[in-house]
């Protein structure tokens, strides 16, 4: 480890706010989450106000290719589901948590019907389901083949765009979150915004709110290869955490099997190759045409994600090579173009056709299961912070998400923070009065993200050590000791310093972490510890000199269901 713990500043330099605004409740983020939670509260509260970092349909959601998963086939049952998520998790999921997504899931989906998300249906007009790794069940709906997520961020906006005119709710596109505002007493009460726009609303602005609803996603870009858009820099949990948030399960970052390769040097976002493809009969093979999934798993090329993206990493490290193959020939060119149009269309524009030649495939950073640790109703820690969708931890992915769970966990969050807030809004509470910021912070220099992401893929990637970690810790140090004053702030070096703090962060519990579950690999601890590890690694920024703590946190993630006064304490755990 570093001669000494790092220090995380409560604010990130910028300007003077030059603008203000005012709202019950202020959502950042225009995924299926942010989205969800922003039409539901304007059905109960006066004014909601919308941000978003690019424009509303550039979130991660669009990108979603699978599907979404719920027990609607009548075969199925949400115990089942229940069943395979606890599985895909490894031990580390919050069964409370898993079973308020299984069984208020289906309900949510046919609602999101109703807003007019159209899935693909048989002829008989009923939901055609399919099945992805880690289901032991047909119980995957998707849109457009492989579009699943552009269709329900489409009928989501579509709704959005209906109450636009409603001087009840605001949308502010282009806005990057900086910080969050917090009262005297540590409640959070708004945020300081940067809007690239025009006229009175432009530059950093402080939007102050009753509550926020953090639905900002992940913090693909922290890697070199991602399936993440640009826009997933991690602004969220960073904000979150330099407040005094809790964050949880960093270390469980989730490297999606099947990713395009591009070739040696390729960086930025990557083509994502469905799970659903493997549901249809694709199969994985080497370069010599081995299926080496078989007698590898009882499910085979449907095995959890981790299982999958192993055996591929011990496959390559095997026969020496950057990547394997995933075989789809043999299910013939039209059954490909009708079922994965997208993914058939962007295959051929890169020269590779599915139908005649298998695809080149290696794991790529594709999810995070943890982030910003909240209850059973989306609360975190601090008094007026909510969080749902991938920056949230809510117990419910564990060490390794299960497929199609992540558009199902925001949608169901998404609506319980909602109607809580709907209810303590109504009842007088949250009455937030945030101070202004004071002081700041060294700022990484935007120049020093490409040495940032190869830190992190080479030291806290798919396979980790703990010589890998601690090189990783103290090469994170030397950037965090560069000169602040060669980074003006802006949008960039703002997203940058928030790489870097997440990374610091993520790259501790993983060398903390001595043992292999589910997204995190360690060479050097290869098997599960259950005796010393079924446990959940908390980080918290100290507001006094600013040193995370890590908390070891032997009880399940998710506070139990109840009055305020009888929520479990979220910092109780053993050190």
């Amino acid at each position: 480890m570093p001669d000494a713990p790092f220090a995380l500043p409560r604010y990130l330099t910028s300007p003077t706010a030059g603008w203000t605004t005012q709202a019950d409740v202020l959502v950042v983020g225009s995924g299926i989450a942010g989205l969800t939670c922003a039409l539901r509260l304007r059905e109960h509260v006066d004014r909601v106000l919308l941000v978003t970092k690019t424009e509303l349909s550039a979130g991660s959601t669009t990108w979603a290719q699978g599907g979404i998963a719920a027990a609607l086939a009548p075969e199925d049952s949400p115990e089942e589901h229940l069943d395979d998520t606890l599985v895909a998790g490894v031990g580390l999921c919050d069964e409370s948590a898993v079973e308020v997504l299984v069984t208020e899931g289906p309900a949510r989906v046919r609602e999101l019907i109703g807003l007019g998300a159209r899935f693909d249906t048989d002829a008989a007009g009923e939901i055609t389901l399919t099945r992805e790794g880690g289901h032991h069940r047909d119980r995957i709906a998707h849109a457009g083949g492989d579009a699943t997520g552009a269709e329900i961020s489409r009928a989501l906006i579509a709704q959005l765009e209906a109450v636009r005119a409603d001087p009840g709710i605001e949308v502010i596109e282009h806005a990057l979150v900086v910080d969050l505002l917090t009262t005297a007493d540590g409640a959070v009460g708004g945020a300081t915004v940067h809007v690239i726009g025009e006229g009175e609303i432009d530059g950093i602005g402080a939007a102050h709110a009753r509550a926020v609803v953090l639905a900002t996603g992940g913090l693909g870009q922290i890697y070199s290869a991602t399936t993440n858009p640009p826009v997933a820099t991690g602004d969220g949990m960073a904000a979150a955490l330099r407040a005094g948030a809790a964050l949880a399960d960093l270390e469980f970052v989730q490297f999606h099997p099947t990713v395009m390769h591009l070739g040696e040097g390729a960086t930025g976002q990557q083509p994502l190759v469905s799970e659903a493809v493997r549901g249809e009969g694709a199969v994985l093979v080497d370069a010599d045409g081995e299926a080496f999934m078989t007698g590898l798993h009882p499910m085979a090329d449907l095995a959890p994600r981790d299982v999958v993206a192993r055996a591929i990493l011990e496959r390559m490290e095997a026969t020496g090579t950057d990547h394997v193959y995933l075989d789809a020939r043999h299910l013939g060119g039209e059954f490909l173009e009708q079922r994965f149009p997208t993914i058939v269309a962007r295959c051929r524009e890169l020269g590779i056709d599915p139908a005649t030649e298998p695809i080149p495939v290696a794991p790529a950073q594709h999810y995070a299961s943890g982030g910003v640790r909240t209850d059973l109703r989306g609360r975190t820690n601090l008094e007026g912070l909510y969080a749902c969708g991938e920056v949230s931890c809510t117990g419910v992915h564990g060490a390794n998400r299960l497929a199609s769970n992540s558009l199902l966990e925001g949608l169901v969050f998404a609506h319980r923070i909602a109607e809580d807030l709907t209810r303590r809004l109504g009842a007088g509470e949250l009455p937030a009065t945030p101070t202004t910021v004071e002081g700041g912070s060294a700022l990484l220099d935007s120049r020093h993200r490409r040495e940032l992401q190869r830190i992190m893929t080479k030291g806290v990637g798919p396979l980790r050590s703990a010589a890998s970690t601690e090189e990783a810790l103290e090469a994170l140090a030397g950037l965090a000791r560069l000169p602040g004053d060669e980074a003006e702030p802006g949008p960039l070096s703002w997203e940058t310093t928030n790489l870097l703090h997440l990374g610091q962060s993520l790259a501790t519990a993983a060398h903390l972490r001595e043992e292999t579950r589910g997204g995190h690999v360690r060479r050097d601890h290869p098997e599960h510890d259950d005796a010393q590890w079924s446990a959940h690694l908390v980080h918290v920024r100290d507001p006094y000199d600013g040193e995370p703590a890590v908390i070891r946190l032997d009880v399940d993630l998710a506070w139990p269901e109840g009055d305020e006064e009888d929520d479990e304490d979220p910092q109780e755990g053993t050190q």
